[in-house]
């Protein structure tokens, strides 16, 4: 029998783990329920990905992705060329409470709308403390974030606002608590004003 060309079996194993996670968390996910869920022979999701840590590892990407895609397209970044840091104060006055307030919308977004999928996020994201896999990916997430909001922003200032959202994400997630976006925008704005506020 003649081996079926499937180009996007792969994606779809990614996608099937995601779901697996997202139902039963990373303790459910073995191979078998990442074929069953993706409607493909356990075979091909061993071919692919020889162990869970690499799934894990294409799982956590996607998800890296999505987030830098979202703040890609959140309006932060008009074209590539916009000015970085010392070609003028992106960072100060009026520039700098857009960029806390942009930011402010697009985590208040985030949150307005799948809070499983953010949950699905934090869970790989948090998952690096175990498996050392993980851990390249995850760092990957953050210096493209900094990297992006260095465009606006010097890095160190940029690392901050990550960090920033970054807790304020996780203090939601886990007290399953609302985002309050009055709160998050003036500390960001503190951040972006060099905290002498």
């Amino acid at each position: 029998m003649a081996r079926r060309y499937d180009p996007d079996r792969r994606t779809r194993i990614i996608d099937a783990a995601l779901t697996v996670i997202a139902a039963d968390g990373i303790a459910g996910l073995s191979h078998r329920t990442v074929a069953a869920e993706a409607d493909v022979p356990l075979g091909s999701t061993t071919y692919h990905f020889a162990s869970l840590d690499e799934l894990l590892v294409a799982a956590l990407r996607r998800c890296n992705e999505n987030f830098v895609q979202a703040l890609r397209s959140s309006g932060l970044f008009a074209e590539e060329g916009d000015a970085g840091p010392g070609e003028g104060d992106a960072g100060q006055g009026a520039e700098g409470a857009d960029l806390a307030e942009e930011l402010t919308r697009l985590l208040d977004r985030w949150f307005a709308g799948e809070r499983g999928a953010i949950e699905l996020e934090y869970e790989l994201y948090l998952a690096a403390l175990r498996r050392p896999a993980l851990r390249p990916v995850a760092a990957e997430w953050t210096a493209e974030a900094v990297a992006l909001l260095s465009r606006r922003t010097d890095p160190e200032t940029a690392r901050a606002l990550v960090a920033l959202m970054d807790g304020v994400c996780l203090q939601v997630l886990l007290t399953g608590g609302m985002f309050d976006a009055a709160y998050t925008r003036v500390m960001l704005e503190r951040i972006v004003a060099g905290g002498d506020d």
